[in-house]
């Protein structure tokens, strides 16, 4: 089992690689970068997209004209939309979630960009958010690419990480504390 998970992490980080690459050559990665998240949801928000994805028993054929009938809708670029379908004939489209994803994170790298997850009790509006992710990029000299939760049951406050930097301001954080040490004692 791990030894195919250690493929699927290789055979991911490579293809994602090439379609840098090719997206790249072709001047179009800014535009191929917006159609994988726009993928990379239809994924994560339909069901049905999923199980043809996910299915090792549906045939290529029916991937293939799902495929044509996506990439009509959304429009999708040319040369993505020729990737994803040499993804279905090799039999590797089952990898596609992790292979945009990770295409992503090295278009993100590439600018430089670091990552972070903010995670928030109350629900932040956009502008506090950026502002936010403004201060991050003062503090940390660089730009970050901030990845934005709304999670009630931190009851207060809010976590930050960059990185392997992390801050955690939470009430259930300060409220675990206080636990652990009433059982030390």
């Amino acid at each position: 089992m791990s030894k195919n998970k250690g493929f699927s992490e290789t055979s991911a980080s490579r293809y994602s690689l090439a379609l840098y690459e090719l997206a790249t050559e072709a001047n179009t990665l800014n535009e191929i970068e917006d159609h994988s998240s726009s993928v990379i949801n239809l994924i994560v928000t339909c069901k049905d997209f999923r199980s043809l994805i996910k299915d090792p028993t549906n045939n290529k054929e029916d991937q293939l004209n799902a495929l044509n009938k996506i990439s009509e809708q959304y429009k999708l670029n040319e040369l993505l939309k020729k990737f994803l379908s040499f993804l279905i004939t090799k039999r590797r489209f089952f990898y596609v979630e992790k292979i945009l994803k990770t295409f992503i994170e090295t278009c993100s790298i590439k600018r430089g960009e670091l990552k972070a997850e903010l995670i928030s009790a109350k629900n932040l509006t956009e502008k506090e958010v950026n502002n936010i992710k403004e201060e991050l990029t003062k503090n940390f000299s660089s730009k970050i690419k901030l990845n934005y939760k709304h999670d009630p049951s931190l009851i207060g406050g809010l976590i930050v990480q960059v990185g392997s930097t992390m801050v955690d301001t939470s009430i259930k954080n300060k409220l675990q504390q206080i636990e652990n040490r009433m059982i030390e004692a």
